[in-house]
């Protein structure tokens, strides 16, 4: 009766340990970076610990908020669209201003792959301080690059390059 008073806990114990060390070891392979929870939690003893804005977070607000879009682009914007006059769709830069800014949504649900037209994928490319959207349909023509940077510790849409025709 005493070795099963004894091994319960005990195994209780050895469970708990190795259910966080395994997640820690698992966020460590998928290079997963800490949430914002996280990060608080870690640095409630340092204070001049600092927080980055999540990416992801923060495009998924980008793309619902309209408010919080306008903020976060740099206008004016340069843009590089396609040229309609020009014959072979020649890409021009252009510069948009805050009152001609459309609503932009960069949300990604894996069914645009498989839906029946303008499917697409979308992937985003990180460097050290900056982040591309990048948008490429399947045999229709959909290319744009969208190039955020990370000004202050915040995301910023800085430029968008759009080639589709």
């Amino acid at each position: 009766m005493k070795i099963t008073s004894l091994i319960f806990p005990s195994l209780f114990i050895f469970l708990f340990i190795s259910c966080f060390q395994g997640s820690d070891e698992k966020n460590k392979e998928q290079g997963r970076e800490k949430t914002e929870e996280e990060v608080l939690m870690d640095s409630s003893n340092d204070l001049t610990a600092s927080y980055e804005e999540e990416f992801d977070e923060f495009i998924r607000r980008f793309s619902t908020d309209e408010s919080f879009q306008f903020e976060r682009i740099k206008f004016p914007i340069s843009v590089v669209v396609p040229d309609t006059g020009h014959e072979g769709m020649a890409p021009m830069k252009e510069s948009v201003g805050k009152y001609d800014w459309e609503m932009l949504d960069l949300t990604y649900d894996s069914t645009y792959l498989t839906r029946p037209y303008d499917q697409y994928y979308q992937a985003v490319r990180f460097r050290k301080d900056t982040a591309v959207v990048e948008l490429r349909g399947i045999n229709n023509g959909i290319y744009a690059n969208y190039y955020f940077a990370l000004i202050d510790k915040k995301w910023y849409l800085v430029t968008l390059y759009e080639a589709s025709f």
